[in-house]
């Protein structure tokens, strides 16, 4: 289009991906959001430091903020969003309800009052029935969001609902919903221009979540019956038009399981997940929103625009599923996202790049297009064996169960999939399979080999390390130890004058015969008749392979792996935070299961409770302390 593009970045995005693709770039402030992020007026003088024309908000931060806009407009720069008046109306929860409700859009039963004393939302709640959702008045990615199940719990989730909502939004208002169980989480993509023209794009089933954030979405949804799609595509219009939307914007319906839709929330901003519309549209969103704030008319009419395919976005999160999905941080050692045909992958990191605790823990969209469903999941699963990434947790083997679960495949989807299915999306883990240990073993030699061919001095710290390991052109039998989780495994290698070996793996009866070879970080070996290629990656005291859609991680024991394991009585942080809220102090008497101190990162909370009945003992963090990764946060002695 032309369009020269200003970039600005905190002190923590100084080498990011985003300022070294734009035409200029300028610092706005430190890491914290609240810093740069956040600050409209940085930004407002860097637009017209640099002769901007129109600011782009982007997913987050100030996308949806009526007040930054309001700011825009006075200095004469374009704020590339929907007009002022439709942020305030939809920005507000309550508010969007009411006139969703003028306008004949169906409703979930809730109160969305101004009232936010605790005894009258404890009575709507009452009154309402359980479970019941309390969300944030303003904002959305399930912050500030919470379900309660019971009239006990009530206050505790609202406080942290509010606490959380102030965190992230700076305002700790709520509303409070009736919870429907099982249902659908279906949204359509709206746009409008200035002349009165407003259209959708079809819809994005986002039904697939966790913490009420979106993990797997699809377009179009499954199971859409035509009529369906068309009443829904109406009633979205109608939102939009309702409060004169201009722009990209997402209308978002709770879909139950008799076919029955509510409006649930309008996002005035392009989303996250908006690739999948683009690949089954073939529309440009960004291309439009660019014309539209230019003062073009919709390039196209509703009769127009139609379903090409299917579509699937998997979101790449530095998470660790295992462990409550708890975000991670570190480098991004190693990174190689696939490609080809029908995979696009949309990411702000590359090899090198830190995952911080600032932001928030996403490290690539993954979008796949195909002709049918059956084929795009075919796609999306050939797409996910070939994302490698190690230097930190994260989920790209969780979405590989998820994505070919049979209640997936089948299209039975809803927004409890995730909890309803968790012991089969994380099975426990179980011992390496013998070909892994074999792939290790041919890899580690490999590798060992191909040092001392370029004339490198041997690794010292190898596990198999040895003078004879030097030639290779003789029978040697050899013992390779390898750590398989805390286990210890002896893993014994003939090393025939042919270059093959024989492996043998405690329990076979028979040895692996294998041979292989190793350029870079990529081997093919021969398992047998079979010739198979893949990668391997020596890290942290790991090998990691990836081999056939599989991911294998084996350690070289040359530390204590659990030197940093928690001791009796004590609790270590989970992960890298600040703490929000101290609930002890020394010398109280606690039980198992209370509430002790609660920790936020990429402004997500997580409560630390007392493992056991007993007295605290220590505090060694106060309020607002930021906390590395696994610190002890308090002791308790048990009783």
């Amino acid at each position: 289009m032309g369009v020269k593009t200003v970039a600005v970045f905190s002190e923590a995005d100084a080498n990011s991906t985003h300022v070294s693709l734009a035409d200029e770039s300028y610092l706005i402030g430190g890491a914290a959001s609240k810093d740069s992020y956040l600050r409209g007026d940085k930004i407002l003088s860097v637009a017209k430091q640099s002769g901007a024309q129109a600011i782009h908000p982007g997913y987050g931060f100030l996308s949806e903020n009526a007040s930054f806009a309001e700011q825009c407009a006075k200095e004469g720069i374009v704020f590339i969003g929907p007009p002022i008046d439709a942020i305030k109306a939809m920005g507000s929860k309550s508010a969007s309800k009411n006139i969703m409700g003028k306008a004949s859009v169906p409703q979930i039963p809730g109160y969305h009052g101004e009232d936010q004393s605790l005894d009258l939302l404890k009575k709507e709640a009452d009154k309402i029935g359980y479970p019941v959702l309390i969300k944030a008045v303003l904002g959305g990615g399930g912050k500030g969001m919470r379900i309660v199940d019971s009239p006990d719990q009530f206050e505790e989730m609202l406080t942290s609902a509010r606490r959380e909502a102030m965190s992230s939004f700076s305002d700790d208002r709520v509303l409070v919903e009736k919870y429907l169980v099982q249902p659908r989480h279906v949204e359509f993509q709206v746009f409008g221009d200035n002349y009165g023209n407003t259209v959708h794009l079809n819809e994005r089933d986002c039904s697939v979540q966790r913490r009420h954030q979106k993990v797997l979405e699809e377009a179009p949804a499954p199971h859409m019956p035509e009529e369906l799609r068309k009443k829904m595509g109406e009633a979205a219009v109608a939102a939009a038009k309702a409060v004169g939307y201009v722009g990209a914007g997402t209308v978002e319906f709770i879909l139950d399981s008799k076919k029955n839709f509510y409006f649930m929330e309008m996002n005035t901003r392009l989303q996250v997940e908006h690739p999948i519309t683009e690949l089954i549209t073939g529309v440009d969103l960004v291309e439009w929103q660019l014309k539209i704030a230019s003062g073009q008319k919709l390039p196209k009419k509703q009769e127009d625009i139609g379903i090409n395919g299917h579509a699937f976005e998997a979101r790449i999160y530095a998470e660790n599923p295992s462990n409550n999905f708890l975000p991670g941080t570190g480098k991004l050692v190693h990174l190689s996202p696939p490609e080809g045909e029908g995979i696009r992958v949309d990411t702000g990191v590359r090899q090198g790049d830190e995952v911080s605790v600032f932001y928030d823990p996403m490290i690539a969209k993954l979008a796949v297009w195909d002709t049918n469903r059956r084929a795009a999941l075919n796609r999306l699963k050939l797409a996910l064996d070939n994302y490698h990434v190690i230097g930190l947790a994260n989920n790209i083997e969780f979405l590989k169960k998820l994505s070919t679960h049979p209640e997936f495949q089948s299209g039975n989807v809803q927004t409890g999939f995730i909890s309803d299915y968790l012991k089969e999306l994380i099975p426990p883990v179980t011992d390496a399979p013998p070909k892994a240990l074999a792939l290790a073993v041919i890899s580690l030699i490999l590798k060992e080999a191909s040092r001392f061919e370029s004339a490198k001095s041997a690794d010292p710290l190898s596990p198999f390390a040895s003078g004879n390991s030097k030639r290779l052109n003789f029978e040697l039998d050899r013992t390779i130890k390898l750590l398989d989780g805390e286990k210890t495994v002896e893993v014994k290698v003939t090393c025939h004058n042919d270059n093959t070996f024989s492996v043998y793996v405690p329990g076979s009866k028979e040895p692996i015969r294998i041979s292989g070879k190793l350029e870079g970080e990529s081997l093919r070996v021969k398992i047998g008749d079979k010739s198979i290629k893949g990668k391997s990656v020596i890290h942290g005291g790991q090998i990691h392979l990836f081999f056939e859609g599989e991911n294998y991680q084996l350690g070289l024991p040359l530390k204590d792996y659990n030197a940093s394991a928690q001791t009796k009585g004590s609790l270590l942080s989970p992960m890298p935070g600040r703490i929000v809220k101290v609930s002890v102090k020394i010398g109280d008497k606690v039980k198992k299961g209370d509430p002790l101190m609660i920790m936020e990162a990429m402004k997500m909370e997580h409560t630390i409770r007392a493992p056991s009945d007993g007295v605290v003992e220590s505090v060694n963090y106060n309020l607002n302390d930021l906390v590395e990764e696994k610190k002890q946060l308090l002791s308790i002695k048990s009783q």
